[in-house]
């Protein structure tokens, strides 16, 4: 099926397109909870799926490949593998809220990295959210959660620098997709030895069915739904609020089905973590739109 082949129907709101992605998103913690495959074995076949389906539907853009979009996949491998560790060991709750804590490491390497203003409420935005962060670490933890914790941070801190990656001109210059496709190949490479030696002695229908799911629909359709969205013009802080639907939705998926329960420090933190940047996000917004809004009025009207 070709690019221009993928169609959907033009009365959707785009919004819808990222509401449906990040849904699907949220789903991942409940499926990787639900088999009995080890991350490494279950990496395999979900990233392994993932990249046939997007290289499926943006073959035409190409394969190219540059030094940004090589160490963009690279990162994107480790976020992929990272999280899927931290769901193993810790709560989903814990896996999902701290990998969400990746735009506090925007705000503060994003004037680094491009030379923009630190401003007070980005400062406070980063010290909620650490605050937030703090009380995964509070109560009765068991060494695994521990661990599964400082693996979904890590995740977060691989999302941050691959979102800022992604703003580098040279990034855009190759298929939007090359980053999603070779670093899931990258996460197949990886993972190989374990899947194989799991196939030797035999995986259930079920955990076939878990790594199916999280390939093609929690990966692949999310993110050509999200990709659709993007092209039909929603704004990125539009998008990145909406995306907040996947931490919300993960931990409560996992307790329906599973009866996984978080800490209530792990849900207060959590909480925080989430309001921290939905807030900062809407405060950029309004900001944004009333400079635009003061540039218009500088332009005299006929």
């Amino acid at each position: 099926m070709s690019n221009d082949k993928w169609k959907i129907s033009s009365s959707a709101s785009p919004l819808l397109l990222v509401v449906g992605a990040a849904i699907l998103w949220s789903t991942g913690g409940l499926f990787i909870k639900a088999t009995d495959l080890s991350a490494f074995e279950l990496s395999f076949g979900r990233s392994l799926l993932a990249a046939i389906i997007i290289i499926i539907f943006t073959r035409r853009e190409g394969f190219g490949i540059n030094a940004i979009s090589a160490l963009t996949s690279v990162l994107y491998a480790a976020l992929l593998l990272l999280f899927v560790l931290a769901t193993k060991l810790t709560t989903a709750a814990n896996a999902i809220f701290l990998q969400y804590t990746a735009p506090v490491y925007v705000l503060i390497l994003e004037p680094i990295f491009y030379k923009e203003k630190f401003r007070a409420r980005d400062f406070a935005t980063v010290a909620a959210c650490l605050v937030g962060m703090s009380l995964f670490f509070v109560g009765k933890l068991r060494p695994q959660d521990v661990s599964g914790n400082l693996l979904a941070l890590a995740s977060g801190v691989c999302f941050a620098l691959f979102f800022l990656l992604l703003r580098n001109a040279k990034a855009r210059k190759v298929n939007r997709a090359s980053s999603t496709i070779y670093g899931n190949l990258i996460v197949v490479l990886v993972c190989a030895p374990a899947f194989f030696g799991a196939a030797r002695k035999g995986i259930s229908l079920a955990d076939v069915g878990s790594m199916a799911y999280l390939g093609i629909v929690q990966i692949g359709f999310a993110y050509l739904l999200f990709t659709s969205a993007m092209a039909r013009g929603v704004r990125s802080l539009d998008a990145g609020i909406i995306g907040y639907v996947e931490p919300v939705l993960n931990p409560i998926w996992v307790f329906l089905f599973i009866g996984e329960r978080p800490s209530g420090w792990a849900l207060i933190g959590g909480a925080i973590i989430i309001a921290s940047v939905i807030v900062h996000m809407l405060i950029e917004m309004r900001t944004r739109t009333s400079k635009a809004s003061a540039g218009d009025a500088l332009i005299p009207h006929e």
